[in-house]
């Protein structure tokens, strides 16, 4: 493979000390645009993620160890150092290469870096136009920037799992680690807008990234209901609060959904199951009683549904234009050929001579194809080529 030579942020240097989830997909966000990113990490063990399971080992080269599939899927298209704090020499070295970065991305706990003078206010004395951006559980400051975080200590203090999981029953976590995901695009979009302006103004910014923050930002239809009402919402299972039909059903074979979210859907709905009459009917006569009736709405819907297969109510409603889809898990959706012909998939080449598929750049955008062009690195791998890259001595 070889470097990518254009891209919207080619040129772009960014220095990621990242960790586990939300710096790494931040960093990766620049990478996978073109910016030459590189991982700073600890000689004793690195990333935390390169232990996590599953592995590819390739079988005939017994020297070469496993590598994390999950590490793979955040750190594609970036190199590595390996820098070890206890060293004055390599951590001054360090210094001089912040000196040369346009962006920094960390997720340590607040005032990590700044015990070793890689804080923001110190290299932004010599490198003013620098952008860095810290991403944490709560915050640099308040009462509790000091509490260490996970995805899912912030989904719960948050509020995101009080409304994950059926009515009446336990608070559930997201199965994908939206908390963490949150903060990294929101610390990865701000950064961009303060690049631009550093570009136009020459100084640099500090941006704040808390996940609580960026999980309550993601919750605006919650947090604008509780202001609307006086009353935090619940969990409704795969229901709407505000819309019915809206919501998972079983089919005589297996679940699929159906989002009717306004009256001409609803009357397609209605017309499908051969009971057009309830399109008029007073409980139903409105998208704000049919989700105050839904339960009753979802009972008389569920006793036709179960009548005929998955696919056949999938074809009927794609037939009327009415929101539908199974309920797939990832091999359903990976195998899918739509999936397969968007482009989205693409090999991704390990470093022990193994290869495995990843999710791609997710956007498209014109005049840019994205690519992979460099494997996921080893730790340390640019040790050398790096400072001589970015002409530090």
């Amino acid at each position: 493979m070889s470097d990518q030579s254009r891209g919207p942020l080619s040129g772009l240097r960014v220095l990621e000390f990242g960790q586990i989830a939300a710096g790494p997909f931040a960093g990766q966000l620049f990478a996978d645009l073109g910016a030459d990113v590189v991982k700073v990490e600890r000689p004793d063990g690195g990333d935390g993620m390169r232990e996590w399971p599953p592995f590819f080992t390739n079988e005939e080269e017994e020297d070469e160890e496993a590598f994390s599939a999950n590490f793979s899927s955040l750190n594609r298209n970036k190199r590595s150092i390996e820098v070890d704090f206890k060293s004055p020499e390599q951590v001054d070295r360090l210094r001089k290469l912040s000196a040369k970065a346009d962006v920094i991305v960390e997720n340590f706990r607040p005032g990590v870096l700044r015990k070793f003078g890689l804080d923001y206010e110190t290299l932004a004395k010599e490198n003013p136009k620098l952008v860095y951006a810290s991403i944490s559980g709560y915050g640099q400051k308040g009462p509790y920037s000091q509490k260490g975080a996970f995805d899912v200590t912030i989904q719960a203090i948050s509020g995101l799992m009080s409304v994950t999981g059926e009515e009446g029953g336990a608070p559930v976590k997201s199965g994908v680690p939206v908390a963490d995901f949150a903060a990294g695009l929101y610390a990865a979009f701000t950064v961009v807008a303060a690049v631009y302006e550093a570009s136009r103004s020459g100084k640099g910014a500090y941006v704040d990234t808390s996940m609580l923050a960026s999980a309550l930002g993601i919750s605006a239809l919650q947090t604008s209901e509780y202001y609307g009402n006086s009353v935090a919402p619940k969990r409704l299972g795969s229901a709407h609060p505000r819309n019915a039909p809206y919501q998972g059903f079983e089919a005589s074979d297996k679940p699929f959904v159906i989002a009717a979210g306004n009256d001409k859907l609803w009357r397609e709905v209605a017309d499908a199951i051969g009971q057009a009459e309830l399109a008029g009917d007073p409980r139903f006569a409105n998208q704000s009683l049919r989700a105050r009736h839904q339960k009753e709405l979802a009972n008389l819907l569920q006793a036709e549904f179960s009548r005929r297969t998955s696919a056949e109510w999938l074809a009927e409603f794609d037939r009327r234009g009415v929101p539908c889809a199974p309920i797939n898990d990832y091999e359903d959706i990976l195998r899918d050929p739509a999936v397969a012909e968007s482009g989205l998939l693409h090999k991704l080449p390990l470093p022990n001579g193994t290869a495995t598929t990843t999710v791609g750049y997710p956007v498209k955008l014109s005049g840019f194809d994205f690519q992979v062009y460099r494997s996921p690195p080893l730790r340390g791998q640019h040790n050398g080529q790096l400072y001589e890259d970015w002409g530090v001595e």
